[in-house]
Protein backbone atom coordinates (compact mmCIF):
# COMPACT_ATOMS: atom_id res chain seq x y z
CA UNK A 1 0.00 0.00 0.00
CA UNK A 2 2.88 2.43 0.85
CA UNK A 3 4.96 1.51 -3.00
CA UNK A 4 1.44 2.32 -4.23
CA UNK A 5 0.95 5.60 -2.57
CA UNK A 6 4.87 6.81 -3.63
CA UNK A 7 4.36 5.85 -7.30
CA UNK A 8 1.21 7.90 -7.19
CA UNK A 9 2.94 11.25 -5.59
CA UNK A 10 4.64 11.46 -8.87
CA UNK A 11 2.61 9.36 -11.26
CA UNK A 12 1.36 12.11 -14.24
CA UNK A 13 -2.08 10.11 -14.32
CA UNK A 14 -3.08 10.31 -10.71
CA UNK A 15 -6.18 11.86 -11.26
CA UNK A 16 -7.40 9.34 -13.87
CA UNK A 17 -6.20 6.69 -11.89
CA UNK A 18 -8.39 8.04 -8.70
CA UNK A 19 -11.40 8.22 -10.93
CA UNK A 20 -11.27 4.94 -12.61
CA UNK A 21 -10.54 3.36 -9.16
CA UNK A 22 -13.67 5.17 -7.66
CA UNK A 23 -16.08 3.48 -10.42
CA UNK A 24 -14.45 0.32 -10.35
CA UNK A 25 -14.88 0.45 -6.19
CA UNK A 26 -18.39 1.47 -6.20
CA UNK A 27 -19.35 -1.19 -8.57
CA UNK A 28 -17.41 -4.03 -6.14
CA UNK A 29 -19.70 -2.47 -3.67
CA UNK A 30 -22.60 -3.45 -4.56
CA UNK A 31 -20.92 -6.91 -5.96
CA UNK A 32 -19.99 -7.84 -2.34
CA UNK A 33 -24.09 -7.45 -1.64
CA UNK A 34 -25.18 -9.44 -4.56
CA UNK A 35 -26.14 -7.04 -7.00
CA UNK A 36 -24.75 -6.73 -10.43
CA UNK A 37 -24.67 -2.91 -12.03
CA UNK A 38 -22.39 -2.80 -15.23
CA UNK A 39 -19.65 -0.06 -15.26
CA UNK A 40 -20.81 1.14 -18.29
CA UNK A 41 -23.95 1.92 -17.22
CA UNK A 42 -22.81 3.28 -13.98
CA UNK A 43 -19.89 5.85 -15.91
CA UNK A 44 -23.14 6.88 -18.02
CA UNK A 45 -25.76 7.40 -15.43
CA UNK A 46 -22.58 9.79 -13.83
CA UNK A 47 -22.41 11.78 -16.90
CA UNK A 48 -26.48 12.12 -17.41
CA UNK A 49 -26.98 9.95 -20.23
CA UNK A 50 -28.38 6.84 -19.31
CA UNK A 51 -29.40 4.66 -22.26
CA UNK A 52 -32.27 3.19 -19.75
CA UNK A 53 -34.44 3.86 -16.40
CA UNK A 54 -31.56 3.78 -13.86
CA UNK A 55 -32.37 0.88 -11.36
CA UNK A 56 -32.09 0.68 -7.19
CA UNK A 57 -28.90 -0.92 -7.49
CA UNK A 58 -27.48 1.63 -9.85
CA UNK A 59 -28.83 4.63 -7.89
CA UNK A 60 -26.98 3.21 -4.66
CA UNK A 61 -23.90 2.70 -6.99
CA UNK A 62 -23.82 6.15 -7.70
CA UNK A 63 -24.06 6.90 -4.13
CA UNK A 64 -20.94 4.98 -3.40
CA UNK A 65 -19.63 6.75 -5.79
CA UNK A 66 -20.58 10.14 -4.90
CA UNK A 67 -18.87 9.77 -1.49
CA UNK A 68 -16.19 8.13 -2.31
CA UNK A 69 -15.15 11.66 -4.68
CA UNK A 70 -16.51 13.71 -1.05
CA UNK A 71 -14.31 12.20 0.67
CA UNK A 72 -11.56 12.91 -1.46
CA UNK A 73 -11.90 16.14 -1.87
CA UNK A 74 -11.86 17.16 1.99
CA UNK A 75 -9.25 17.19 4.13
CA UNK A 76 -8.13 13.83 5.46
CA UNK A 77 -9.13 14.09 9.34
CA UNK A 78 -13.06 15.25 7.78
CA UNK A 79 -14.55 11.62 7.33
CA UNK A 80 -14.47 10.17 10.85
CA UNK A 81 -15.00 13.57 11.92
CA UNK A 82 -17.95 14.58 13.48
CA UNK A 83 -19.23 16.52 10.63
CA UNK A 84 -18.03 13.88 8.24
CA UNK A 85 -19.96 11.48 10.05
CA UNK A 86 -22.84 13.34 10.35
CA UNK A 87 -23.07 13.94 6.40
CA UNK A 88 -21.66 10.65 5.44
CA UNK A 89 -24.32 8.78 7.30
CA UNK A 90 -27.14 11.49 6.62
CA UNK A 91 -27.22 12.53 9.56
CA UNK A 92 -26.53 16.24 8.53
CA UNK A 93 -29.89 17.93 9.12
CA UNK A 94 -28.29 21.46 11.00
CA UNK A 95 -27.50 22.67 7.60
CA UNK A 96 -30.71 23.42 6.28
CA UNK A 97 -30.32 26.41 3.66
CA UNK A 98 -33.87 27.29 4.48
CA UNK A 99 -34.18 30.37 6.49
CA UNK A 100 -30.83 30.80 6.48
CA UNK A 101 -29.72 31.99 3.22
CA UNK A 102 -28.62 35.67 3.17
CA UNK A 103 -31.76 38.25 1.83
CA UNK A 104 -34.44 35.55 2.91
CA UNK A 105 -36.56 35.20 5.72
CA UNK A 106 -38.58 37.32 7.79
CA UNK A 107 -37.73 41.52 6.41
CA UNK A 108 -36.15 44.79 8.51
CA UNK A 109 -38.48 47.18 9.49
CA UNK A 110 -38.46 50.49 7.38
CA UNK A 111 -36.46 53.05 9.32
CA UNK A 112 -39.40 55.15 10.58
CA UNK A 113 -40.92 52.10 12.50
CA UNK A 114 -39.64 51.49 15.48
CA UNK A 115 -38.42 47.52 16.16
CA UNK A 116 -40.73 45.44 18.17
CA UNK A 117 -38.35 44.61 21.25
CA UNK A 118 -40.89 41.39 22.38
CA UNK A 119 -40.73 39.70 19.08
CA UNK A 120 -39.20 36.62 18.73
CA UNK A 121 -35.57 36.51 17.00
CA UNK A 122 -35.65 33.67 14.12
CA UNK A 123 -31.98 33.61 14.22
CA UNK A 124 -31.92 32.78 17.77
CA UNK A 125 -34.10 29.98 17.41
CA UNK A 126 -32.35 28.60 14.29
CA UNK A 127 -28.89 28.89 17.42
CA UNK A 128 -30.89 27.05 19.88
CA UNK A 129 -31.70 24.07 17.72
CA UNK A 130 -28.71 23.85 16.89
CA UNK A 131 -26.95 23.88 19.92
CA UNK A 132 -29.66 21.43 21.00
CA UNK A 133 -28.96 19.02 18.30
CA UNK A 134 -24.78 19.38 18.90
CA UNK A 135 -25.96 18.57 22.77
CA UNK A 136 -27.18 15.38 21.46
CA UNK A 137 -24.84 14.75 19.40
CA UNK A 138 -21.76 14.88 21.76
CA UNK A 139 -23.35 12.75 24.14
CA UNK A 140 -24.20 9.71 21.56
CA UNK A 141 -20.38 10.19 21.00
CA UNK A 142 -19.73 9.92 24.49
CA UNK A 143 -21.86 7.03 25.24
CA UNK A 144 -23.95 9.21 27.59
CA UNK A 145 -27.68 8.55 27.81
CA UNK A 146 -29.28 11.29 25.35
CA UNK A 147 -32.09 13.12 26.63
CA UNK A 148 -35.28 12.53 25.11
CA UNK A 149 -35.50 13.41 21.67
CA UNK A 150 -38.15 13.83 18.66
CA UNK A 151 -38.66 10.32 17.11
CA UNK A 152 -40.41 11.21 14.36
CA UNK A 153 -37.74 10.46 11.75
CA UNK A 154 -37.67 7.12 12.87
CA UNK A 155 -41.62 6.57 13.20
CA UNK A 156 -41.96 8.31 9.24
CA UNK A 157 -39.13 4.86 8.18
CA UNK A 158 -41.16 2.56 6.24
CA UNK A 159 -41.34 -0.60 8.65
CA UNK A 160 -41.51 -2.49 5.33
CA UNK A 161 -37.78 -0.67 4.37
CA UNK A 162 -36.43 -0.19 7.73
CA UNK A 163 -36.02 -2.19 10.90
CA UNK A 164 -37.82 0.31 13.34
CA UNK A 165 -36.21 -1.63 16.35
CA UNK A 166 -32.48 -0.88 14.47
CA UNK A 167 -30.50 1.69 16.63
CA UNK A 168 -28.01 2.54 14.05
CA UNK A 169 -26.98 5.66 16.76
CA UNK A 170 -25.72 3.05 19.34
CA UNK A 171 -23.99 0.87 16.95
CA UNK A 172 -22.36 3.68 15.35
CA UNK A 173 -21.21 5.03 18.95
CA UNK A 174 -20.11 1.05 19.99
CA UNK A 175 -18.04 1.18 16.22
CA UNK A 176 -16.56 4.88 17.20
CA UNK A 177 -15.46 3.18 20.57
CA UNK A 178 -13.61 0.43 18.68
CA UNK A 179 -12.01 3.70 16.59
CA UNK A 180 -10.66 5.10 20.13
CA UNK A 181 -9.38 1.66 21.62
CA UNK A 182 -7.37 0.37 18.68
CA UNK A 183 -5.19 3.64 18.52
CA UNK A 184 -2.22 2.25 19.71
CA UNK A 185 -1.84 -0.44 17.11
CA UNK A 186 -0.64 -0.69 13.96
CA UNK A 187 -2.59 0.92 10.85
CA UNK A 188 -2.78 -2.28 8.58
CA UNK A 189 -4.16 -4.31 12.28
CA UNK A 190 -6.50 -1.05 13.06
CA UNK A 191 -7.99 -0.71 9.56
CA UNK A 192 -8.44 -5.00 9.60
CA UNK A 193 -10.42 -4.81 13.18
CA UNK A 194 -12.43 -1.47 12.12
CA UNK A 195 -13.64 -3.39 8.97
CA UNK A 196 -14.32 -6.88 11.03
CA UNK A 197 -16.50 -5.00 13.36
CA UNK A 198 -18.00 -2.87 11.35
CA UNK A 199 -19.12 -5.94 9.22
CA UNK A 200 -20.22 -7.71 12.73
CA UNK A 201 -22.22 -5.23 14.02
CA UNK A 202 -23.41 -3.91 10.78
CA UNK A 203 -24.20 -0.18 11.58
CA UNK A 204 -26.34 1.05 9.21
CA UNK A 205 -29.41 -1.32 7.37
CA UNK A 206 -28.78 -0.06 3.76
CA UNK A 207 -25.02 1.35 3.61
CA UNK A 208 -22.82 -1.23 4.61
CA UNK A 209 -20.71 0.21 2.02
CA UNK A 210 -19.64 3.07 3.75
CA UNK A 211 -17.49 0.98 6.41
CA UNK A 212 -14.87 -0.02 4.11
CA UNK A 213 -14.73 3.75 3.11
CA UNK A 214 -14.17 4.98 6.26
CA UNK A 215 -11.68 2.32 6.56
CA UNK A 216 -10.01 4.09 3.59
CA UNK A 217 -10.14 7.58 5.54
CA UNK A 218 -8.25 6.45 8.22
CA UNK A 219 -5.73 4.54 6.04
CA UNK A 220 -5.60 7.92 4.46
CA UNK A 221 -5.28 9.96 7.71
CA UNK A 222 -2.63 8.19 9.03
CA UNK A 223 -0.62 8.55 6.52
CA UNK A 224 -0.24 5.04 4.99
CA UNK A 225 -2.57 6.17 1.89
CA UNK A 226 -2.11 10.11 2.16
CA UNK A 227 -2.44 10.19 -1.43
CA UNK A 228 -5.72 8.10 -2.29
CA UNK A 229 -8.40 6.66 -1.03
CA UNK A 230 -7.89 2.68 -0.66
CA UNK A 231 -10.39 0.60 -2.72
CA UNK A 232 -10.92 -2.13 0.28
CA UNK A 233 -14.60 -3.05 -1.81
CA UNK A 234 -12.13 -4.23 -4.58
CA UNK A 235 -9.52 -5.83 -2.56
CA UNK A 236 -12.12 -8.07 -0.71
CA UNK A 237 -14.20 -8.83 -4.22
CA UNK A 238 -10.89 -11.63 -4.68
CA UNK A 239 -11.35 -12.88 -1.21
CA UNK A 240 -13.46 -16.01 -1.35
CA UNK A 241 -16.87 -15.34 0.28
CA UNK A 242 -16.07 -18.06 2.66
CA UNK A 243 -13.00 -16.34 4.34
CA UNK A 244 -14.65 -13.01 4.54
CA UNK A 245 -17.88 -14.93 6.15
CA UNK A 246 -15.94 -17.37 8.51
CA UNK A 247 -17.10 -18.09 11.91
CA UNK A 248 -13.61 -17.90 13.72
CA UNK A 249 -13.13 -13.96 13.97
CA UNK A 250 -9.15 -14.52 13.30
CA UNK A 251 -9.94 -15.97 10.39
CA UNK A 252 -11.91 -12.89 9.32
CA UNK A 253 -9.08 -10.85 10.41
CA UNK A 254 -6.75 -12.36 8.04
CA UNK A 255 -9.27 -11.69 5.86
CA UNK A 256 -9.59 -8.32 6.15
CA UNK A 257 -5.48 -8.12 5.68
CA UNK A 258 -5.39 -10.01 2.61
CA UNK A 259 -8.56 -7.57 0.83
CA UNK A 260 -6.24 -4.60 1.64
CA UNK A 261 -3.06 -6.25 0.04
CA UNK A 262 -5.39 -6.99 -2.95
CA UNK A 263 -6.58 -3.97 -2.72
CA UNK A 264 -2.62 -2.52 -3.29
CA UNK A 265 -1.97 -5.31 -5.45
CA UNK A 266 -4.80 -4.61 -7.88
CA UNK A 267 -4.06 -0.57 -7.63
CA UNK A 268 -0.49 -1.00 -8.51
CA UNK A 269 -1.33 -3.47 -11.88
CA UNK A 270 -3.99 -1.02 -12.60
CA UNK A 271 -1.70 1.92 -12.23
CA UNK A 272 1.35 0.47 -14.81
CA UNK A 273 -1.19 -0.54 -17.47
CA UNK A 274 -2.65 2.96 -17.68
CA UNK A 275 1.18 4.60 -17.93
CA UNK A 276 1.84 2.09 -20.68
CA UNK A 277 -1.45 2.53 -22.45
CA UNK A 278 -0.99 5.83 -22.45
CA UNK A 279 2.86 5.85 -23.76
CA UNK A 280 1.35 3.92 -26.56
CA UNK A 281 -1.34 6.53 -26.98
CA UNK A 282 0.64 9.45 -26.98
CA UNK A 283 2.88 8.19 -30.12
CA UNK A 284 -0.42 8.33 -32.08
CA UNK A 285 0.11 11.97 -31.13
CA UNK A 286 3.45 12.34 -33.02
CA UNK A 287 3.55 14.98 -35.64
CA UNK A 288 -0.33 16.34 -35.20
CA UNK A 289 -1.26 19.88 -35.49
CA UNK A 290 -1.62 21.97 -32.23
CA UNK A 291 -5.44 22.52 -32.80
CA UNK A 292 -5.75 18.60 -32.65
CA UNK A 293 -8.33 17.29 -30.48
CA UNK A 294 -6.56 13.92 -30.20
CA UNK A 295 -4.53 15.06 -26.68
CA UNK A 296 -7.77 16.33 -25.12
CA UNK A 297 -9.41 12.80 -25.98
CA UNK A 298 -6.59 11.04 -24.64
CA UNK A 299 -6.94 12.73 -21.34
CA UNK A 300 -10.38 12.10 -21.54
CA UNK A 301 -10.16 8.73 -21.80
CA UNK A 302 -7.64 8.10 -19.08
CA UNK A 303 -9.70 9.46 -16.71
CA UNK A 304 -13.11 7.30 -17.50
CA UNK A 305 -12.95 3.41 -17.15
CA UNK A 306 -15.49 3.92 -20.97
CA UNK A 307 -16.29 7.24 -23.07
CA UNK A 308 -19.36 7.51 -24.79
CA UNK A 309 -19.86 9.12 -28.43
CA UNK A 310 -21.87 11.69 -26.32
CA UNK A 311 -19.24 12.13 -23.58
CA UNK A 312 -16.69 12.93 -26.38
CA UNK A 313 -19.01 15.42 -28.04
CA UNK A 314 -19.69 17.39 -25.07
CA UNK A 315 -15.98 17.31 -23.37
CA UNK A 316 -14.43 18.28 -27.11
CA UNK A 317 -17.02 20.27 -28.43
CA UNK A 318 -16.78 18.37 -31.66
CA UNK A 319 -19.76 16.94 -34.24
CA UNK A 320 -20.71 13.00 -33.69
CA UNK A 321 -18.65 11.64 -36.39
CA UNK A 322 -15.52 13.89 -35.57
CA UNK A 323 -15.78 11.96 -32.39
CA UNK A 324 -16.05 9.06 -34.02
CA UNK A 325 -13.12 10.23 -36.11
CA UNK A 326 -11.16 10.75 -33.20
CA UNK A 327 -12.18 7.03 -31.40
CA UNK A 328 -10.81 5.16 -34.84
CA UNK A 329 -7.38 7.62 -35.01
CA UNK A 330 -6.75 7.18 -31.40
CA UNK A 331 -7.60 2.99 -31.68
CA UNK A 332 -9.77 2.39 -29.16
CA UNK A 333 -11.50 -0.92 -28.37
CA UNK A 334 -15.39 -1.13 -28.64
CA UNK A 335 -16.81 -2.32 -25.25
CA UNK A 336 -20.62 -3.17 -25.39
CA UNK A 337 -20.56 -4.51 -28.52
CA UNK A 338 -23.72 -2.56 -29.75
CA UNK A 339 -24.44 -0.54 -32.86
CA UNK A 340 -25.90 2.11 -31.05
CA UNK A 341 -25.28 4.08 -27.70
CA UNK A 342 -21.81 2.69 -28.12
CA UNK A 343 -18.85 3.27 -25.60
CA UNK A 344 -15.04 2.72 -26.06
CA UNK A 345 -12.45 2.24 -23.29
CA UNK A 346 -8.67 1.26 -23.30
CA UNK A 347 -7.12 -1.72 -25.23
Amino acid sequence: MTRLDERLARSPIREGWIERQNFADATAALWLEGELVHLEDLVLHDAHMDVRAPTHELTRAHSVLRARRQICARPPDWALGREGLRQLTGRGGGGSAEGGREGEGSLAPPPDEPTAMDEPDPLAQELAAIDAVLERATKVLAREPAAPRNEAPRASRPAMVYDLDWDEDARLAEWQGGLGETRQLPVILRAAILLETWSSIEVLQHAAWLGPLLVSALMRQEGLAGRHLASLHLGAKNIPRERRRARNRDDRLLACIDAIQEAALTGLKEHDRLVLAKSQMERRLRERRVSSKLPDLVELVMSRPLVSTGMIQDRLKVSKQGALNLVSELGLREMTGRGRFRAWGLI
